[in-house]
């Protein structure tokens, strides 16, 4: 399949039982593109999210990422993730190790590097994020804003092609989240194509290439953030967008 898209999803399905999620999403992004995924819960973006990198299979339809075919039976997956980072609302860090331990296992595990290029590159990450100096701090000893952070310094530390961001930071008191946008926009400055589900309606407004509303596993509209949020031609997204103008 000949695609000049570094994401190129067709015709998703996701049934879980007899609940039908996805309904036929298409979903194309251009390298070093920024697409922000809106839209009321239970509309499908997480489950769409996770079907891109196999966190959860399909039940239907294509996904080439990188020019890899993800659904192919001899896709290897493990390797095709070191493409897409994923950034959770979670942290999902080892309680028990640093920082910079949490960010070079991967690299050593997945990557296969040695400990002293693993830390080189840990550390150079960390500090893409803010956070070099907090290099020998555990999770505990970091506050949810500096977690998040370092979680993202685990995912771009393996040189992705794709980040996804999960709703990066619904788990953080409100003071945090400015971080946590600031090293988003760092990425997006140096050239990281990421797709982002996110309640952070003034980031998608300022940082957005495009944004995507979904809902009941649609694709409703999409569009440059000025269009989707001012000018947005179906009903469904006008109410969502006056319910949240509201709040």
């Amino acid at each position: 399949m000949v695609t000049n898209h570094i994401v190129d999803a067709r015709a998703i399905h996701k049934h879980f039982g007899t609940l039908h999620v996805l309904k036929g999403v298409d979903l194309k992004v251009d390298e070093r593109e920024l697409v922000f995924i809106i839209g009321p819960s239970g509309s499908g973006k997480s489950t769409l999210l996770r079907c891109l990198n196999r966190l959860e299979e399909p039940s239907s339809g294509s996904i080439v990422v990188d020019g890899i075919d993800m659904l192919d039976a001899k896709t290897d997956i493990n390797h095709a993730r070191r493409r897409i980072g994923m950034v959770f609302q979670s942290f999902n860090l080892y309680p028990h190790m640093t920082a910079l331990g949490n960010v070079t296992l991967a690299l050593r595990k997945v990557a296969g590097k040695g400990r002293a290029e693993a830390e080189a590159l840990g550390r150079a990450a960390l500090e893409r994020v803010g956070l070099a100096e907090r290099a020998d701090h555990t999770p505990g000893q970091l506050s949810g804003g500096q977690q998040q952070r370092v979680a993202i310094a685990r995912s771009i530390a393996l040189e992705p092609r794709v980040m996804l961001f999960d709703e990066p930071t619904s788990a953080l008191d409100p003071e945090l989240v400015g971080s946590v946008l600031e090293v988003m926009r760092g990425l997006r400055e140096s050239g990281m194509t990421m797709i982002v589900v996110s309640h952070e309606m003034g980031f998608a407004r300022n940082a957005a290439d495009r944004v995507v509303f979904m809902d009941d596993g649609l694709i409703v509209e999409q569009g440059p953030p000025a269009a989707i949020f001012e000018n947005p031609t179906q009903e469904r997204t006008r109410a969502f967008i006056g319910q949240i103008q509201r709040h």
